[in-house]
């Protein structure tokens, strides 16, 4: 099983991480709004290699049948190797393509709040709770955190379907 989960996990990781750096520069002409699009569409697409992989754990390791348990753990070990690849490579692409990222990011949430006509309290809690947030995210271990988090419920939600879709109980 750590062959396949290695493998598929650094496949789906290695689409993340593509995408991203592809993407990273053409930061400020895609905007936020349409990267997390563009973001969430490749986590979907690079996490459909927990379906590979699980299947090809069935079907090659365990002789077509695989419980949800065993199915569950499969695909949980390739979207972990996945998202510590999409970690990975966001330290990377944060810290030399986009180092002013965070800069960038306050400004746009602030102006988004500032355009929906929210009133000056509410413009000024807003700044406030993403300098807060730019201050925490200059912490190493918070950084890699939050980053962590961003493409595992995808990969979960994920790993639930393809364990539900592909295990199999032995007919007696």
């Amino acid at each position: 099983m750590r062959r396949i989960v290695l493998t598929y996990g650094l496949i789906a990781g290695a689409v993340l991480a593509a995408m991203m750096a592809i993407t990273a520069p053409f930061q400020d002409q895609i905007g936020f709004d349409r990267a997390v699009v563009i973001g969430y569409t490749t986590m979907v697409l690079a996490f459909l290699m927990v379906f590979f992989g699980v299947k090809s754990y069935r079907d090659n390791v365990l002789g077509g049948t695989v419980g949800f348990g065993r199915a569950l753990g499969a695909g949980l070990g390739i979207t972990a190797v996945a998202t510590v690849c999409y970690a990975a490579a966001w330290e990377i692409v944060s810290h030399t393509l986009l180092p002013d990222f965070m800069e960038k990011y306050a400004t746009y949430a602030v102006e988004k709040v500032r355009a929906s006509g929210a009133s000056a309290a509410a413009i000024a809690a807003r700044a406030q709770e993403m300098a807060q947030f730019q201050e925490m995210y200059r912490n190493p271990l918070v950084n890699v955190a939050l980053t962590f988090l961003e493409p595992l419920p995808v990969g979960i939600l994920l790993t639930l379907v393809t364990a539900g879709v592909l295990s199999r109980k032995r007919r007696a």
